[in-house]
């Protein structure tokens, strides 16, 4: 099996800084693409940013320059800096990875349990 442990969430004040991991563990043959995405109480799931294994990265537009992301292959592990928080950053953020499990197998999306982050005024 497959799993994605989130963690660093928690409650900053607004203009704070928090930084998010996401370590990918069990049978894995590759990581494609790794991402984190939010969800704030009473709205869709949104992008906030994603990165190729290559390290090209894409993001939301909201958020560029205040959150960057990254990730270390060798550790199989995604990262999310996140500088300037504002309240309306406030959610549920997720870990998403583009796992293969064997040379066989196919690319299938995984997901963390989520981590929370508060920002309060």
């Amino acid at each position: 099996q497959v799993q994605l442990v989130e963690s660093g969430g928690g409650l900053v004040q607004a203009g704070g800084s928090l930084r998010l991991s996401c370590a990918a563990s069990g049978i894995i043959f590759d990581i494609n693409a790794m991402g984190w995405y939010r969800q704030a109480p009473g709205k869709q799931r949104e992008l906030v940013a994603i990165i190729a294994k290559g390290g090209s990265t894409n993001s939301e537009e909201s958020m560029k320059g205040r959150f960057t992301i990254s990730r270390d292959n060798a550790k199989n592990t995604v990262y999310l800096q996140m500088n300037s928080l504002k309240p309306e950053d406030t959610a549920v953020y997720y870990c998403n990875a583009n796992i293969k499990r064997s040379f066989l197998s196919d690319y299938v999306n995984y997901w963390g349990q989520g981590t929370q982050v508060t920002v309060s005024s």
